[in-house]
């Protein structure tokens, strides 16, 4: 509920006490790594389990680095269920193969409770809220050009606002951008590992302005102007863009629909690895809505032209519920989205949004 407030009494992770039940993840990815470098201290056995989709999401990518720290992990085939054993942990040097803000985090919170230096090497930036976090927290954690390097903390208490989620207003900029319109989005995260998407937008003619106003907790939070559209022009995005933008790809991929001429996203594999096979299908959803779009082994390529109208199916997966609603406001005729539902999973009151804003959205059965 918007302005709510949540206080929660910790004792520490001396505290902490084997469940009696596995812990179930539903479809959160980031719940399931990040409490896997929590538990890798513990000295209990904890099970974390989720749904089918996050069952099929890759787990070793977490299992091996808290396996160095001197965590015991099993998974079930590189996958969840996944059992953590913890206890004593000692530092280690980590260089993940596949740039992830989550395993970087299960990593760094895993590291609060060795001994000796935990240091974290990416291949290519990813989002640092973590980072910020733990040093606005007093946490001794260093960057530089080696890395992330982090020794033994124990904070005390905090008080925080969270900001709204800008991935989520990335939905509602493209919305404006589509429909010709304009609105300003208040207190909302503009951590600059989360916002490349709107310089991926401006590359595109959608012009916005951004200002921060304050921050919590280490997060610089602001609004975010839409300012107006000249016309959505073809992108390419490196590889070296897709881990700032790897959340907001689909509704990158579906304004890309509207412009003149092909757009490329070039070394997306881990699309695939999402709640869906996104890179699939962001390709599939397009098509089923009049465009011309392919997934070319780790590339997507969007050809442009517009969107003629259709049927089009989310797939259980949120972010392509949201960005197939955003897609169809531009279609040439109607749109229906089957599965809008799962927009509730990071976005609840989506819809109801959109209709705020005014726009015609309909549900049916």
């Amino acid at each position: 509920m918007p302005g709510s407030t949540l206080e929660v009494e910790g004792e520490g992770r001396e505290g902490l006490r084997a469940p009696e039940d596995p812990l179930d993840c539903g479809n959160s990815g980031t719940s399931m790594r990040l409490l896997a470098g929590v538990l890798a201290a513990a000295p209990f056995r904890t099970v974390l389990t989720g749904d089918p989709s996050l069952s099929s999401r890759p787990m070793e990518r977490v299992a091996e680095p808290l396996r160095s720290m001197g965590a015991t992990i099993e998974t079930t085939d590189g996958h969840a269920p996944m059992t953590v054993s913890g206890g004593a942990l000692r530092g280690t040097r980590f260089a993940p193969r596949v740039p992830s803000a989550q395993v970087k985090s299960a990593v760094l919170f895993a590291g609060l409770a060795a001994d000796g230096e935990t240091t974290v090497v990416e291949p290519a930036a990813t989002r640092d809220h973590t980072e910020r976090a733990l040093a606005a927290l007093g946490a001794p954690i260093h960057l530089d050009e080696e890395g992330i390097q982090l020794s033994r903390f124990h904070h005390g208490g905090f008080e925080g606002v969270v900001p709204g989620d800008v991935s989520s207003a990335a939905f509602l900029i493209a919305a404006a951008a589509l429909t010709g319109s304009r609105i300003t989005i208040a207190q909302v995260g503009l951590n600059p590992s989360r916002i490349h998407f709107l310089d991926v937008m401006e590359r595109m003619g959608i012009r916005t302005n951004r200002t921060v106003l304050g921050s919590q907790v280490g997060e610089p939070i602001g609004t975010i102007e839409v300012e107006g559209c000249d016309g959505i022009r073809a992108v390419r995005i490196e590889p070296s863009e897709i881990p700032l933008i790897i959340d907001e790809v689909p509704v990158l991929a579906v304004l890309a629909a509207h412009a003149p001429s092909d757009s490329w996203f070039l070394d997306a594999s881990e699309l695939r690895v999402k709640e869906t096979d996104r890179l699939g299908a962001i390709a599939s959803g397009i098509r089923a809505l009049g465009g011309h779009a392919a997934d070319e082994g780790s590339d997507l390529v969007v050809a442009g032209g517009g969107l003629s109208g259709g049927r089009a199916d989310a797939g259980g997966d949120h972010r392509m519920a949201m960005a197939l609603v955003v897609a169809a406001l531009a279609a040439g005729t109607s749109c229906r989205i089957g599965g809008i539902e799962a927009a509730d999973v990071s976005f609840p009151g989506f819809v109801d949004t959109l209709r705020s804003l005014g726009v015609d959205v309909q549900e049916v059965e």
